[in-house]
């Protein structure tokens, strides 16, 4: 993780997500020893996910380097925690992380999972994003779990319809496979971040490649 971090900082990353995925699922806190090492080890910001459950947790997490922090499970079985989060700390540090897949009983057609997306909520995608947002989110974060590992392009109803129904940046996560799905979330999906991982883990696209793509198409970004 510590040489990934460097070289995408060197590639011209704008910022890094740790987001250790299996925390809350194998009930134990993220691995905050990593990632210390990860956030001393480059200038650029780190958000930290995965195993927060608790103001505490969120405490550490900050105090340990993260630039913001990213809750999901925890916000769904306690959503307290967002407000109590954001007057703690200030919301421009909390990120809202949504798993969510489609739905027939839902009324946005999306449902929130948990447990890394393993346990459905039966909770309108839609809805709990904007709920969050009135308790003091800063962004949200959504991954469609039927994009996510595909590389055939983000959930663009799902990004644009959070996007839609929120005043706070929204992450486009989940199925980016080339340089056309980064265009495609900020524009028909109306991201205003953009985050992938495999493609850029196994050099298939190249950060600064990308950003000179999406420039060169009248996306604004870092260069």
């Amino acid at each position: 993780p510590v040489q990934c971090a460097q070289a995408y900082q060197e590639d011209g990353a704008d910022e890094l997500a740790f987001l250790d995925i299996t925390a809350t699922v194998e009930k134990r806190k993220t691995m905050l020893n990593v990632f210390r090492q990860v956030a001393h080890a480059v200038d650029i910001p780190v958000t930290l996910g995965g195993g927060m459950r608790s103001l505490s947790d969120i405490e550490d997490a900050l105090d340990a380097g993260a630039a913001k922090v990213s809750i999901s499970s925890a916000a769904v079985r306690n959503p307290d925690l967002i407000e109590e989060a954001a007057k703690e700390f200030g919301p421009q540090y909390l990120i809202v992380a949504i798993d969510a897949d489609l739905s027939e009983e839902t009324p946005s057609g999306y449902e929130v999972y948990i447990d890394g997306g393993r346990t459905a909520t039966g909770i309108d995608a839609f809805d709990f994003a904007r709920a969050a947002v009135d308790r003091g989110a800063g962004a949200i974060l959504p991954t469609s779990k039927k994009a996510d590992g595909t590389k055939e392009g983000y959930d663009i109803p799902l990004t644009r319809g959070i996007a839609d129904r929120v005043t706070v940046p929204v992450i486009a996560s989940g199925g980016a496979g080339k340089p056309e799905h980064f265009y495609e979330a900020a524009t028909e999906g109306r991201a205003s971040v953009l985050l992938a991982a495999s493609v850029f883990h196994f050099g298939e696209i190249k950060i600064g490649d990308l950003k000179a793509y999406l420039k060169g198409r009248g996306v604004p970004v870092r260069l």
